[in-house]
């Protein structure tokens, strides 16, 4: 069995690709059961983890299960909040083919899932990238949404603008300027597309800043009573999602106010299921604001896991890598 590290994922999985592998796996038909949360007390954090299991297969080929446990408190240990593994297998034979590095796949295809959701939801000029949130994934969604739009500048955001300033020097690649900001509701109204990826148990992105035509893209918020966006943003907005499920019952910026009576479960127009399938044409108007919420999912790390494989079997790697 083969194992790939966190720095052979990022050989293997270039971005176009793995939007790609996701579309496809959007597009098929494979078996997703609900996956599993468990949590767990952790006394001396404070705060409970949560384990979460998420198997996928594809009939007859492939069948994956990522065990990640998200731990809030990482931060006071210099570590991220998301650790784990993924282990893909021989649907056939049930033989383990290989074992990877559960975080950098999942940032890896969470990013590309954002960007694929933003082919159809942000405008094609989107030039103004706003990234809320400083964290481990903070650097692959800017990496993937430049990579689907013509991205000039990149301003970044974090509770700590000491963290905000070192990722901004630490992307500078000529090609995007990179500015760290202070003040979240200008950068908000001046962004084209807003990516937000944080653990704030309440809303950093409120309705009454966001401006015609721009793009929302919630990655954080993993939990019921969490939220990045408020009730004016969502009221505002055109909803997406990756999935209707699990968006409007894993995250508190769909799950609140569905339980407010704010929206309706109707009011999410579409998940990636039907914009991949072309049951949604997506953005119909320019001057909509589009909000995508992620909570990720099974299939999303099968397609991902499912290109790196093939990839490495190929001998095939990421030209940039």
């Amino acid at each position: 069995m083969q194992y790939f590290d966190a720095d052979r994922l990022e050989q293997l999985l270039d971005i176009p690709s793995t939007i790609e592998a996701l579309a496809e796996g959007f597009r098929s038909d494979w078996v997703i059961p609900a996956r599993h949360h468990h949590d767990f007390d952790n006394p001396r954090a404070g705060k409970p983890s949560t384990l979460l299991l998420m198997p996928a297969w594809e009939v007859g080929r492939y069948l994956g299960i990522k065990t990640i446990i998200v731990s809030p408190n990482n931060r006071r240990h210099q570590l991220p909040a998301i650790q784990g593994t993924y282990t893909l297998f021989d649907a056939e034979r049930g033989l383990p083919l290989a074992q990877m590095d559960a975080r950098r796949l999942t940032n890896l295809r969470t990013a590309a899932a954002s960007a694929l959701a933003a082919t159809y939801l942000a405008r094609p000029d989107a030039r103004r990238l706003l990234m809320v949130g400083t964290g481990s994934l903070a650097p692959f969604l800017i990496a993937a949404h430049c990579a689907v739009r013509p991205i000039e500048a990149v301003s970044i955001w974090g509770r700590d603008f000491t963290k905000a300033e070192s990722l901004a020097r630490s992307l500078d690649n000529g090609q995007q300027t990179f500015t760290p900001v202070r003040d979240l509701p200008t950068a908000v109204s001046e962004a084209d597309l807003i990516s937000c990826a944080t653990l704030s148990p309440s809303p950093l992105v409120f309705g009454e800043d966001l401006r015609p035509g721009q793009h929302l893209d919630l990655v954080g918020a993993y939990r019921p009573h969490m939220r990045e966006a408020d009730n004016e943003a969502v009221r505002r907005a055109q909803l997406f999602a990756d999935t209707r499920a699990g968006a409007s019952t894993e995250s508190g910026d769909l799950a609140i106010p569905l339980a407010q009576e704010l929206i309706q479960a109707h009011d999410i127009q579409a998940d990636l299921f039907d914009l991949c399938r072309g049951h949604h044409p997506g953005r119909r108007d320019a001057q909509h604001i589009t909000f995508f919420k992620s909570v990720g999912h099974a299939l999303e790390d099968l397609a991902a896991a499912k290109l790196a494989y093939e990839r490495w079997r190929a001998g095939t790697v990421n030209s940039t890598g």
